[in-house]
């Protein structure tokens, strides 16, 4: 910043505060701001993050702790989180807490206040205490999106998945079925919600769920295939089939194809999530559209406000978001 000041003439007052676009009590003209910027551009001058948050500025960076980068479905949300950030002039700092319990605790040595201004956490973190107890003494606010199971510390936005399940059986039922299978993914820290929507749907609309309907497996595509060949293999099979995932579904979809099952003439399948894939398959698959967008930018808006006021409270909150059905080729009424 030197070097700024002697090339546009000013002092290095009016530099920092010309690139910080601090207050200032006397107003700082037009042309000697332009003069400033014109001069930072052509010294290449960019600031240092790190040295911002020595000097307790801002440093304009946010932290993400990602469960697991390898779930196809954090993919799609990072890349919210990111064009989210940029918009509120922040950059994102990822770390991931997938493997071993003790690898997570030392993040918070990267994303602590001197280095991040927030963190937002994604996914269920139940299963990384010690990440969780450090981050309750964290001076950087913390936000929490998709936590699942996780206790409620943070404010946290979370999608209504009961809910969501629920509008999908709804549909399937509308359409005249009665005998609906369901595909219930294996979830970190045996997360069952999903399941026990279907479950007191089934119950409260039909009066239980037949032996068989419920089938456990793995949330992988193969995972989804085996669970329909043995949904499919019970005395009297489902017209329908839900599944807690996309992943599951489109497994299903693959699964009733190579046993010459048609859908939806003979079987209508719903998934979950509406992964990118999921409105390419054959046919085009009816899903739960995860509000990802929605979540990602109050999570960012929620996380940004908190940063930049201090004294604001962060109570533990919960937000939950709505998650609209979309109907597309693979529902149809039982044959």
């Amino acid at each position: 910043m030197r070097d700024i000041a002697v090339a546009s003439g000013v002092s290095q007052s009016t530099v920092s505060r010309v690139l910080n676009n601090a207050p200032s009590r006397v107003p700082i003209a037009p042309d000697t701001r332009e003069r400033v910027i014109q001069a930072a551009r052509h010294l290449g001058y960019r600031p240092n993050p790190l040295a911002r948050g020595l000097r307790g500025a801002s440093t304009n960076l946010i932290g993400a702790v990602v469960r697991d980068f390898s779930d196809v479905f954090y993919a799609g949300v990072i890349e919210a989180l990111v064009v989210e950030s940029m918009a509120h002039g922040y950059n994102v700092v990822l770390g991931h807490v997938h493997g071993r319990l003790d690898e997570a605790t030392p993040l918070t040595t990267v994303l602590e206040t001197r280095h991040t201004d927030a963190i937002i956490l994604l996914g269920d973190m139940q299963g990384y205490p010690e990440l969780l107890a450090d981050l309750r003494g964290s001076p950087a606010p913390v936000v929490g999106l998709w936590q699942g199971s996780s206790p409620l510390e943070f404010p946290t936005a979370n999608p209504d998945e009961r809910a969501g399940i629920r509008a999908g059986l709804e549909h399937l039922a509308s359409l005249g079925h009665r005998r609906i299978g369901f595909l219930s993914a294996e979830l970190p820290n045996n997360y069952r919600i999903r399941e026990e929507a279907y479950a007191d749907f089934m119950r409260e609309r039909f009066g239980g769920v037949p032996d068989g309907y419920l089938q456990r497996c793995a949330g992988t595509l193969d995972g989804g295939a085996s669970a329909l060949a043995a949904l499919m293999a019970v005395p009297e099979p489902p017209t329908a089939v839900a599944a807690s995932t996309d992943l599951v579904g489109i497994g299903a979809l693959h699964a009733a194809h190579g046993h010459g099952i048609a859908v939806p003439g003979r079987l209508s399948v719903v998934g979950f999530d509406d992964i990118l894939i999921s409105a390419h398959t054959v046919p085009a698959l009816t899903t739960l559209r995860m509000p990802i967008h929605e979540i990602v930018g109050f999570g960012i808006a929620q996380a940004v406000a908190l940063a930049r006021d201090p004294s604001a409270g962060r109570e533990a909150s919960e937000t939950v978001f709505p998650l609209p059905l979309v109907v597309r080729d693979s529902t149809a009424p039982p044959p």
